[in-house]
């Protein structure tokens, strides 16, 4: 095995093993020592195949966004029209609630880790736009007269929605819900704003305004 070889091999152990910590202890669980230990290499050569443990984190973190993926992916049915578009918004924030739950500190991981003022790579990026345009495309059907740009916005702007309510619900921070209960909140709200934006109840987003991140 050449010298590349052997550095993509112990990138990709290492990212496995920081992703099985993080799904374990969560993100303070990761120290590049116990790492070292697991692919059984010396700490410094860690810093051969990555930068730093940020990058570790956002690698590993993309392996999150794959399995996040898989599970939207299943909660896609072919259609078209106003019913489908909600009923698939109602599926897909299902399936993201249901993610959550069964692997909640690589969910938690997504959004609690930060580069500092370092920018986000743009492979990471690209990631993240992969899962919002499933949103997009019921997004599209309830509204096709928007603009990509502003459809696009929307569609992040329904994500952060659900994203709100499922991390309010799951970390209890307002109040306990049980989990039967806060699955009827997430569809109550997504059928309401699906049909909300269907009558055209809310304005378009404006164009080239903030994305939210992950």
């Amino acid at each position: 095995m050449d010298t590349a070889a052997r550095r993509e091999q112990l990138k990709e152990a290492l990212v496995d093993a920081a992703l099985r910590t993080i799904a374990a202890d969560g993100l303070g669980g990761l120290k590049a020592r116990a790492l070292a230990d697991k692919v059984g290499c010396a700490v410094g050569a860690i810093y051969n195949v990555v930068e730093d443990l940020d990058e570790l984190i956002l690698l590993a973190n993309t392996k999150t966004l794959e399995q996040l993926e898989t599970i939207l992916s299943m909660a896609i049915q072919p259609g078209e029209g106003t019913d489908w578009a909600v009923e698939q918004l109602v599926a897909l924030a299902l399936a993201y609630l249901d993610f959550a739950t069964a692997h909640r500190r690589q969910w938690r991981a997504l959004f609690d880790h930060r580069t500092g003022e370092k920018p986000v790579p743009d492979w990471y990026r690209r990631d993240q736009e992969r899962l919002f345009a499933y949103v997009e495309r019921p997004v599209e059907q309830l509204r096709p007269k928007l603009a990509p740009a502003e459809r696009s916005l929307l569609a992040r702007s329904m994500f952060s929605a659900v994203h709100g309510l499922v991390a309010l619900g799951l970390e209890e921070k307002l109040q306990f819900l049980p989990p039967q209960t806060l699955r009827q909140q997430v569809v109550t709200i997504v059928t309401a704003l699906g049909h909300g934006f269907a009558r055209g109840a809310y304005g378009a987003a404006a164009s080239g305004g903030p994305s939210p991140d992950w």
